[in-house]
């Protein structure tokens, strides 16, 4: 009886030190592991910027026109201009515009965009730029170049940064009031419930025009 249960006692053991020396993990955060390290979302973001996003720029959609397409049609308008990479009501367009720089506050700045006799204020942020509106707007971005969500979002903060750190500050330092701007962004808008008098461009383009 003693010796049985020492073979009992025994196989117990072996058990638990088997089940404890081994691991086990989601294939998910494996793949995710995997990948740490070997994803450069700087140079992805560079890449991308210089490859995709300034060639396409000449899709920008003015913004007194695209505000009217709204207006008149919402459906078209965000069939023919925007871009998500899911399904959902916040959508991204990209748009241009130009016009006389009306203020200018601590976290952005106001421009009266003309074209064709309509005038629209446009904020453009200067501060607190963020999001994915730069990295959607043009629908440009391969699902197949990431495996997890946060190298998505990592791209979206390259980008946001490379904005926030070469696009406004020459535009900050020249600029003053009444200059005449020029402009090229991206904006986030919901389908669902939709606000044209809130919208805020993130600015990939933004020049003093020089008289």
């Amino acid at each position: 009886m003693k010796k049985r249960l020492k073979y009992i006692i025994a196989a117990v053991v072996v058990v638990l030190l088997a089940y404890n020396s081994v691991y086990f993990e989601k294939l998910s955060e494996v793949k995710a592991e995997a990948a740490t390290g070997k994803f450069d979302a700087a140079s992805y973001a560079a890449t991308f910027w210089d490859t995709k996003l300034m060639p396409g720029l000449n899709q920008a959609v003015e913004v007194n026109d695209l505000m009217a397409q709204l207006q008149s049609d919402k459906e078209a308008a965000f069939k023919a201009h925007s871009n998500a990479l899911g399904i959902g009501n916040i959508r991204y367009f990209l748009i241009k515009g130009e016009g006389e720089l009306s203020s200018i506050n601590e976290n952005d700045v106001t421009i009266l965009a003309m074209a064709d006799g309509e005038q629209k204020p446009v904020k453009i942020a200067t501060e607190f730029v963020y999001g994915n509106a730069v990295r959607d707007a043009l629908g440009l971005v391969d699902l197949n170049d990431f495996s997890n969500t946060m190298d998505l979002n990592n791209v979206s903060e390259e980008l946001n940064r490379k904005i926030r750190t070469e696009v406004v500050p020459p535009f900050r330092a020249a600029a003053k009031k009444g200059d005449k701007v020029t402009f090229i962004g991206a904006i986030e808008l919901n389908k669902e419930h939709l606000r044209l008098d809130e919208i805020e461009v993130i600015p990939v383009a933004l020049e003093v025009v020089k008289e």
